[in-house]
């Protein structure tokens, strides 16, 4: 059984950035894809980035290209997310799963993004 821990979350003003990490335990995370998403209030969780196996491909949510970068560290078993220029509806809970999210979710980090 995977369990998943995600750290890093905070307030910050717009424009700041942050660095989200999330660390697998229980099984390596190493030959999946994974991914972050996030959850603002009374919204559906939605989608926000994913990274191969290999950390070799990425795809971003349009809503966070080119301000979001997605890695990895397979040794570490950790999946981070740095988000640079950040903006206030970037508000939520983040979370990390495999991309297909079909792991037991952990327990989220808050971002809170204030104008």
């Amino acid at each position: 059984q995977v369990q998943l821990v995600e750290s890093g979350g905070r307030l910050v003003q717009a424009g700041g950035s942050l660095r989200l990490s999330c660390t697998a335990s229980g099984r390596t995370i190493s030959s999946y894809v994974m991914a972050w998403f996030r959850q603002a209030p009374e919204k559906e969780r939605e989608f926000v980035a994913r990274i191969s196996s290999s950390g070799t491909n990425t795809a971003y949510a349009d809503s966070v290209k080119g301000r979001f970068t997605i890695s990895r560290d397979n040794a570490k078993n950790t999946v981070y997310l740095q988000m640079n220029s950040l903006k206030p509806e970037d508000t939520a809970v983040y979370y990390c799963n495999r991309v297909l999210g079909d792991w037991d979710w952990g327990q989220g980090t808050q971002v809170t993004v204030s104008s």
